[in-house]
């Protein structure tokens, strides 16, 4: 039976460690780092992204400011607010919500955050130097990945990883990520997507399989091979009548059965999910650093 990898025990730990800079720095009376999250719209699903982004960074004594604007805002006003924050000293990481209304051009707004304030990795110099191994900010997911695997002492280097999903949010950036040539990377890397004839070809070579593609249940025990490490990305609802909600949260994986195979896996949810705002946090500590060079005793 596999090892549980637990996100939110993970996500706890690296929440701890940045509240005790923070603290640290209060008590000299230091600005602390300041992040603020742009949402453009009522969409639900968002609201509730930037409120638990937000409430993070409370609990951890980070500055967090939520700026929420109507449907109707214009691109240039978006534009124009993002200027603003980029001359801000009070803030150090700039999100923009995604996504945007329609008639908003989302590269375009991506491309405006200053890639010192851009936490989410998303800017394409910040893409750029991810990909060509400079130091860089990497996107949150991505990141809450490695650190994972990192914090599980999971051996990368040489070993075959198949990434299943090629989004520019997980699948691309992970991948780059794993072939650096330094600590915790070093792998040999496989992306598949939906091109391929055979899935299952690929997926039952895999040493590490991260799969992110957004199909419940997908990836079954026959696919995989035994003592694989497992990394599921996705977050999919399907109908479930014993359950007062009506539905139940699942990953890309066959959890009951694939776990039996496994060495490692983390469950869905409660395994990569927490980890993204733990590393958007991180993130943003980073970007303080960088932009006020701040030295840490």
């Amino acid at each position: 039976m596999a090892t549980i990898i637990d996100g939110k025990k993970i996500a706890s730990e690296v929440r701890q460690e940045l509240k005790s800079k923070i603290e640290w720095l209060k008590s000299l009376n230091i600005r602390v780092p300041g992040l603020v999250t742009i949402l453009v719209g009522d969409n639900p699903a968002s609201q509730s992204y930037v409120s638990s982004k937000s409430k993070a960074c409370n609990e951890i004594g980070m500055l967090s400011k939520i700026e929420k604007l109507p449907n109707d805002t214009t691109e240039q006003q978006l534009l124009e607010m993002i200027d603003h924050y980029n001359a801000s000293d009070d803030y150090h990481g700039i999100l923009v919500q995604l996504p945007l209304p329609k008639h908003i051009n989302e590269d375009k707004v991506i491309e405006r955050i200053s890639p010192s304030k851009d936490v989410d990795g998303f800017h394409p110099i910040n893409v750029g130097n991810l990909v060509i191994g400079k130091d860089t900010f990497y996107p949150c997911t991505p990141n809450g990945i490695l650190e994972l695997i990192s914090r599980y002492k999971i051996e990368t280097s040489g070993k075959h990883v198949v990434v299943v999903g090629r989004s520019n949010i997980v699948g691309k950036p992970v991948a780059n990520m794993l072939l650096q040539k330094k600590e915790g990377a070093n792998a040999v890397v496989t992306v598949c997507h939906s091109a391929a004839k055979d899935l299952s070809h690929y997926i039952q070579d895999a040493d590490i399989l991260i799969a992110a593609i957004g199909k419940a249940n997908f990836i079954t025990a026959d696919m995989v091979k035994d003592g694989v490490t497992v990394i599921d990305v996705g977050i999919n609802r399907v109908e479930d009548s014993s359950s007062s909600k009506g539905y139940k949260i699942v990953g890309d994986v066959d959890f009951e059965n694939v776990s039996k195979k496994a060495s490692f896996i983390t469950p869905v949810p409660g395994g990569v999910g927490p980890m993204t705002i733990a590393m958007l946090l991180q993130n943003t500590f980073l970007a303080y650093i960088k932009i006020t060079k701040q030295k840490l005793a």
